[in-house]
């Protein structure tokens, strides 16, 4: 299973990100542990932090990058760059081609994008409850508490814990 994790971006020093670094240790552990290949942006952020714990824990991290290698820097942690040569929104969507199921966690206008993308390709998605940002501002407005617009494209699925978001993947397999 190919897993993308999407979500703020920037310094993993950013008090935002700091609060969720456990949260994304957890699920880096967790999705290297099911055996499943991680997906990121392969930058900063959650990105990074994601992709050391996977890593730690013996997994694959991926990640598809905008631009070129001498005009992005890649985390430290990803064991597969793609560069894409395309800009940081158009990357995303080879991104989330690239993978069966997104997760997001908090997130700016890039991570927006990305849920919007992925629920246009009828991605299945895991919305982290409580990580703040766009997935918590797309949670208030869902149709029937579930579906992105009127189409029912695919559900909306929320995880409180990353044991809930794993049950969630294995339950879609």
């Amino acid at each position: 299973m190919r897993v993308a994790v999407i979500g703020y971006s920037g310094d993993i020093n950013d008090e935002k990100i700091k609060k969720l670094k456990p949260l994304c240790e957890e699920l880096g552990r967790r999705i290297a542990q099911e055996g499943f290949t991680l997906i990121t942006g392969g930058r900063d952020g959650i990105m990074e932090l994601v992709s050391k714990a996977a890593k730690e824990a013996g997994g694959t991290a991926v990640g598809v990058l905008p631009y070129s290698p001498s005009s992005v820097e890649t985390n430290m942690y990803v064991d597969i760059p793609i560069y894409t040569g395309l800009d940081f929104q158009m990357r995303s969507f080879i991104m989330l081609y690239s993978s069966e199921v997104v997760i997001s966690i908090g997130g700016e206008i890039g991570t927006a994008i990305e849920i919007l993308g992925a629920y246009a390709q009828r991605k299945k998605l895991i919305f982290m409850k409580g990580t703040g940002g766009w997935t918590d501002r797309f949670a208030k407005v869902l149709i029937d508490g579930k579906y992105l617009d009127n189409r029912r494209l695919t559900p909306v699925h929320f995880a409180e814990s990353v044991d809930d978001a794993i049950k969630i993947i294995k339950g879609m397999q």
